[in-house]
């Protein structure tokens, strides 16, 4: 069940972004058309726009607004950090129930959901709960994107530069510092728990970089500003300097002989 939610609401945000892709280019204005534009990309333009009028730079604009977006999002990172948590409090009890059921069988199988289903219950897991985050800011990412190459792109709109930076082209300066906040954010957060996400951990970082020396370093500055509040935000959720060190684990348990 969660596989398909997941598939398709990331159906309905390929289709929604491949709607907008032929005026990816195009001035955008209050006048734009299509549901992409009118409640994606003009909403976070004329955002943007309200706040460079109040604070005098597109950068602090997107940093502001930024800002916004993360705070929003902050319920549902609890409650998706409350999910990963509890997850990996039940893991040896679905170990222990994998190896029950490890047959192939239909038979098997249909016992080993039914009863994996009855553990998440009684543990009061939403497995859904951990993409909600994922799959709402994927449209705010995307739409982020489209909306500063669009602004980019009306001549009306001058994005100006942040810091000696142009907003309006790459900069690889940006892009490295987004990849290093993004490194500090996955070692601080779950991925250091799970052998599986460590690889990530380094891939990610890499590609951000990566994209973000090809795209407008405002792009890359809201990458830098939500890798910041997602740090602080960790720190908080996570205590990731809490955590007892190897050597402390193994002196707490005795010494191996």
């Amino acid at each position: 069940m969660k596989k398909k939610l997941v598939f398709l609401s990331l159906l309905v945000v390929v289709a929604v972004f491949m709607a907008g892709c032929s005026e990816f280019k195009e001035p955008i204005s209050a006048e734009s058309t299509g549901i992409w534009n009118e409640y994606i990309v003009w909403p976070l333009v004329s955002l943007i726009t309200t706040f460079k009028g109040w604070l005098g730079t597109y950068g602090l604009a997107i940093i502001v607004v930024t800002a916004i977006i993360r705070t929003a999002l902050l319920p549902l990172i609890i409650q998706q950090t409350k999910s990963s948590k509890r997850m990996q409090e039940i893991q040896p009890r679905l170990k222990a129930l994998k190896e029950k059921y490890k047959s192939k069988d239909a038979v098997t199988q249909k016992k080993y959901q039914e009863e994996m289903q009855q553990i998440m219950i009684s543990e009061k897991i939403n497995p859904v709960a951990g993409c909600l985050p994922v799959i709402i800011q994927m449209p705010i990412f995307i739409g982020f994107y489209h909306a500063i190459n669009r602004m980019n792109a009306t001549p009306t709109i001058e994005l100006g530069s942040f810091l000696g930076v142009a907003l309006g082209t790459p900069s690889i300066l940006f892009a490295i510092i987004a990849g290093l906040f993004q490194l500090l954010v996955l070692r601080t957060g779950p991925a250091m728990d799970n052998p599986q996400m460590k690889t990530m951990m380094y891939i990610m970082p890499f590609m951000i970089m990566v994209f973000g020396s090809f795209v407008p370093s405002a792009l890359a500055l809201y990458w830098v500003v939500g890798n910041i509040i997602s740090l602080i935000q960790n720190i908080f959720i996570y205590k990731p300097f809490d955590k007892p060190k190897d050597g402390e684990v193994v002196k707490a348990g005795g010494k191996k002989k």
